[in-house]
């Protein structure tokens, strides 16, 4: 759905800014279109790159901008917030967000502020300010705000949200590169990878792929067990922790008594 509607606003947004005169096209593509968690798994750094194909191979004067998005599965979240009261902190308030990425990435040739306005960067998804978070109602607008600043925050301390400003190389304006660090902790799951042509202020033209993140050997069938037989997973888990337990006692017994 995601990449359904990318791919619908890059072929829209030429016709909804009235331009009938042909646009440049891209070409991406990445280094990794599978990334495999292991137990050995210490992060990756992602590169994304590509060409700009200009009608009639003519490349303009004018110096073209790229902003690159890589965005995670989308989920719900509910993020609660704590204060001190009477001594004990406790939970005392809480926001829904209905669909939230689960990681969200954003590299550009140059700060987003300079190549786009706050309507374009609200309708690309454009910096983590812009971000469509779906929050559930039944709070103040400035308690949702509060609240989504502080999921953004949460999500950068853990390197699951960034922005690189000056994250793009563009060569002879046609050729260009981004890198993007994926955490170790990172959620698996497809993610696709949205690259911007932006020329005075609007998207001439778009282009996605698709990432696929998973975990395999050891660490994959637990998280595979987790998610299909999460009670037999959940009943397994104690019963482990009691026999591991039990066995701690004994042998701590044994050597002491």
């Amino acid at each position: 759905m995601r990449r359904a509607r990318a791919l619908l606003l890059a072929l829209l947004a030429p016709l909804a800014l009235g331009q009938a005169e042909p646009q440049p096209r891209l070409v991406p593509d990445v280094s990794q279109r599978d990334i495999e968690i292991r137990h050995s798994f210490s992060g990756a750094e992602l590169l994304l790159f590509g060409a700009i194909l200009y009608p009639g191979g003519i490349t303009p004067e004018a110096r073209p901008d790229i902003a690159v998005v890589l965005k995670g599965p989308l989920e719900r979240i509910v993020l609660r917030e704590k204060q001190k009261v009477a001594g004990i902190w406790m939970n005392v308030d809480r926001v829904r967000f209905r669909s939230a990425p689960s990681f969200y990435a954003v590299a550009s040739s140059r700060p987003l502020s300079r190549l786009v306005d706050e309507r374009t960067a609200s309708i690309y998804e454009l910096g983590l300010d812009y971000l469509q978070l779906s929050p559930g109602g039944g709070a103040s607008a400035d308690t949702l705000r509060r609240f989504e600043q502080g999921l953004i925050d949460l999500r950068r301390r853990n390197r699951l949200y960034a922005e690189y400003p000056r994250g793009v190389e563009i060569s002879e304006s046609v050729l260009y590169r981004a890198r993007i660090s994926i955490p170790a902790r990172v959620p698996v799951g497809t993610y696709t990878a949205e690259t911007f042509l932006i020329r005075d202020g609007r998207v001439i033209a778009g282009a996605v792929r698709e990432i696929r993140i998973e975990k395999l050997g050891f660490e994959g069938f637990i998280a595979l067990a987790a998610e299909r037989w999460s009670l037999s997973y959940g009943i397994v888990s104690v019963a482990l922790s009691l026999l591991l337990g039990w066995a701690a006692s004994a042998l701590f017994q044994r050597r002491y008594a």
